[in-house]
């Protein structure tokens, strides 16, 4: 080893020319990696140190429908220092002539307990929120504020209570706690809501009571204790130690897939060193024949080709660990500014850490071929100006390379923490180079072909274009593999973000509803329905009774032991009752109660879920109503379509079994959009404690976030892309030498420059054509999948994109070949001819 490592330091004291499309795509994939993980670890941290802030205190007790009761408020004077009362709704702000959905905070005095609300003019809540004149004041947000045209000073209604705005809220301590809402917010005082008609019995409402503790208290004690207390009365816990438990979960899911983006580029990157391993290694044949023919074994030729990978992989990888820790840094004033939660972006030794990990597998496993092939070089072959044997390495060295790959398959796998999404990637990248290699093998086989048919007969640029790509040192490999999938990665991301945007944007709203009403209370029902059944433009409608409730046990179990993390034990879920099942209803399963049965209770579930759960008939379930405890037989299932935003209950019961529990009704109102203005009118005129939710304001919402998504993707991609054009130019460097013997043969046979950039051109723009092609069908076939199998939603090729893939990676590769053609069409064939005896 120690002779290996003299050979490697003297080769290397040549410099780094032939190594930097090497360094540069080592480098850039550790880059991309490492910020990558540098933004998600600090963001994490952010919610973790600041968790106290982001929730509103260091704990919180949570209710759905209901105030705490005299034994929950006793428990919570008895652990904390300070307790605050928060609700939160969704109603409708209300203004002459207009109106805007709202999410609602009602506060006491002690709000906020950490933390502090940003308020334009600049004054204190409590004087933002005091009476004037006898009316209270409101806190809104800007974009509320500018939706309803108001001012400073203005009043407005909430259900039934008049309100003066006073101030606008730019910074709200606690909004991440809440997750995503529809509305934007709106801070009122909690006792200025009792004439308002907003927290009628039965309405849809969450109470949160935020706990300062004394200092040094057992967090996970205290929930255990909480929980085990109040299990059956649907009290839920949070504390500082995960405050935004779902904003947490959605940084670590993005972060974990732009990191296997990253890995993507980093297999770009993989093709570029490889090739620039070869492409040296070819440069060495004197020296490799000289070392052979001294008697060096081709162990040590190996070895010492190794010393030199390894140090350069040590430098680039250093390059991109350096890159991505210092841009991220430069960049956090910006993007902690940004964000609606706290950051605290800085050095992760963590996430350089396993950028240098994945820097240094994709290293080896793409050098290692190439290296290996010096073992089976033979010196004569080589003195003859051949590049030696093409046998393949042996056993050991497949079977080495072989468990790279695994050790990086698995490690991508273990880290990311979505097994099935890291597994989905790395097969597609498996399959994209592929299918990338078998179309660079039959671009080669059909440029070999038609280079001899006579289809070319009087167009020499076209023949020695084809018979280029078709050579056997042809760089078609390298193009094609680099370009393709870099563009393959960018057509996926393309095809899935647009097909979501149909299915929200246009699909969706022609089946959903144009609103969901809520909080319709039971004397309201009939005069409700009354008015929609006049309406000529409400083309139909559909209601329900609506309480809400947490599934707490299955078979006397905790539900979560049953069910796991499922979504529908994960918190609350809608509830209704009906004495049949409807005429839309298909029951796959069990019988449904006879009309008039008031026997013990029963639940019809929805298929689907109860599947996901292991639910079966006859099994008991235990949901618990506003503090109490309903134990039912679930007897039937049904199916149940929520893809359609229409109106879907995951459990309905039998009426006797919900016989005198507080609740309002919800109603379904579809009618076209020229409608649903005066639709939404006449109902908040009629009825101010009735919320509107309008599907398209949701669809705008949901919009937002998309956008949000897909530009992160967008631009993880392109990382992609920039790694491969550098593989083009790498490739596009590392065959001037061929192209200035090609360009002196040509001119030699009386070809002008003129046809010879043309065939250079031609050459290029073929290359790049089928590395465009392979990319569309590749990132159709990755659409298809991910919007079949993990959305479950319907796909439709989009060729807008397709077709600027294709452009793209022909002008791509016309670029990167065009500026490595002036060397060689300026050179003379005399001195270039008589350089090659």
């Amino acid at each position: 080893m120690s002779l290996a490592l003299t050979i490697a330091r003297r080769e290397l004291r040549g410099g780094l020319r032939g190594f930097r499309v090497f360094l540069a795509c080592l480098a850039l994939g550790v880059a991309a990696i490492a910020a990558v993980g540098t933004l998600r670890t600090g963001i994490q941290q952010g919610l973790t140190d600041q968790g106290s802030v982001i929730l509103g205190g260091d704990a919180e007790m949570r209710f759905t429908y209901r105030t705490a009761d005299a034994d929950e408020r006793a428990y919570m004077d008895r652990i904390a220092t300070q307790v605050s009362e928060v609700y939160d709704f969704r109603s409708m702000a209300l203004v002459p002539d207009d109106q805007a959905l709202t999410q609602i905070k009602a506060v006491d005095t002690a709000w906020p307990l950490t933390g502090a609300a940003q308020l334009d003019p600049a004054i204190p809540v409590a004087e933002a929120l005091a009476d004037q004149n006898g009316v209270p004041g409101a806190i809104m947000d800007p974009v509320l504020i500018e939706r309803l045209s108001l001012a400073i000073g203005d009043t407005f209604r909430l259900g039934t209570q008049e309100f003066r705005l006073t101030a606008a809220l730019t910074r709200e301590p606690d909004s991440a706690s809440t997750g995503f809402t529809l509305g934007p917010r709106t801070i009122v005082r909690s006792d200025t809501l009792a004439n308002s008609g907003l927290l009628a019995s039965g309405s849809m409402y969450e109470t949160r009571y935020r706990l300062i503790l004394p200092p040094g208290s057992d967090l996970q004690a205290l929930e255990e204790e909480a929980e085990t207390t109040f299990r059956d009365k649907g009290m839920r816990w949070t504390d500082s130690r995960r405050a935004a438990p779902g904003i947490e979960s959605f940084v670590d899911r993005i972060g974990s897939f732009l990191v296997l983006v990253g890995l993507a580029g980093l297999a770009v990157g993989g093709v570029g060193i490889s090739a620039a391993i070869r492409s040296y290694l070819d440069g060495k044949t004197e020296t490799i024949a000289t070392l052979k023919t001294l008697g060096a074994e081709g162990g040590l030729i190996f070895r010492s080709y190794l010393w030199q990978t390894a140090i350069l992989s040590a430098l680039g990888i250093a390059i991109g660990l350096a890159l991505g820790a210092i841009v991220p840094l430069l960049a956090a004033p910006l993007i902690e500014a940004s964000l609606p939660f706290p950051a605290e972006i800085r050095l992760s030794p963590g996430a350089l850490v396993e950028a240098a990990f994945y820097g240094t597998l994709s290293a080896l496993i793409f050098t290692l071929l190439p290296l290996a092939r010096t073992e089976t070089i033979r010196p004569a072959a080589l003195y003859r100006g051949g590049t030696g044997t093409r046998a393949w390495p042996r056993k050991r060295y497949l079977t080495a390379l072989a468990v790279l790959s695994v050790a990086l398959i698995g490690s991508a796998t273990w880290l990311s923490g979505i097994p099935e999404l890291a597994l989905g990637a790395a097969g597609g990248v498996l399959g994209a180079l592929l299918i990338l290699a078998l179309a660079a093998l039959g671009l080669r086989w059909a440029a070999r072909r038609l280079a001899r048919t006579k289809l070319t007969h009087g167009r020499p640029a076209t023949r020695a274009a084809l018979a280029a790509i078709g050579a056997p040192r042809s760089d078609a490999t390298s193009v094609v593999l680099s370009l393709g999938l870099g563009l393959s990665v960018l057509a996926a991301v393309g095809q899935i973000d647009w097909n979501l945007r149909q299915a929200i944007a246009t699909d969706l709203p022609t089946r959903a509803p144009a609103f969901f009403f809520v909080d319709i209370q039971p004397d309201q029902l009939d005069p409700f329905l009354a008015m929609m059944n006049a309406n000529p433009a409400v083309t139909d409608m559909e209601t329900a009774p609506m309480l809400r409730g947490v599934i707490t046990q299955i078979n006397g179990k905790p539900a979560r032991e049953v069910a796991g993390d499922h979504w529908v034990v994960r918190g609350d879920r809608g509830i209704s009752y009906a004495a049949t099942p409807g005429e839309k209803t298909r029951i796959t399963a069990g019988e449904f109660w006879p009309e008039d049965y008031t026997g013990d209770p029963q639940i019809s579930f929805a298929t689907e879920e109860a599947e996901e759960i292991g639910l079966q008939l006859g099994d008991t379930m235990t949901v618990n109503i506003l503090g109490r405890d309903l134990t039912a037989t679930v007897t039937s299932f049904r199916e149940v379509d929520f893809s359609n935003a229409g109106m879907g209950f995951v459990m309905t019961l039998n009426p006797s079994a919900l016989a005198g529990a507080p609740h309002t009704h919800i109603a379904t109102v579809y009618a076209p959009p020229e409608a649903e203005a005066q639709i939404l009118k006449d109902v908040t005129k009629t009825w101010p404690n009735i919320t509107a939710i309008g599907i398209r304001e949701a669809v705008d919402r949901v919009a937002e976030a998309l956008s949000a998504i897909a530009t992160a993707t967008a631009w993880a991609a392109a990382g992609t892309l920039i790694t491969g054009f550098v593989v083009l130019i790498g490739a596009a460097a590392a065959g001037e030498r061929a192209r200035i013997y090609e360009s002196a043969i040509l001119k030699t046979l009386g070809a002008t420059r003129g046809k010879i950039l043309a065939s250079f051109a031609l050459r290029s723009a073929l290359m790049g054509a089928a590395a465009g092609v392979v990319a569309v069908v590749a990132g159709g076939i990755s659409g298809w999948a991910v919007m079949t199998f993990v959305m479950e939603s319907t796909y439709r090729f989009e060729p807008v994109s397709a077709i600027g893939i294709v452009v793209g990676g022909v002008l791509a590769t016309l670029l990167a070949g065009l500026v490595f053609a002036l060397r060689p069409l300026n050179a003379r064939p005399a001195g270039t001819l008589r350089a090659q005896d």
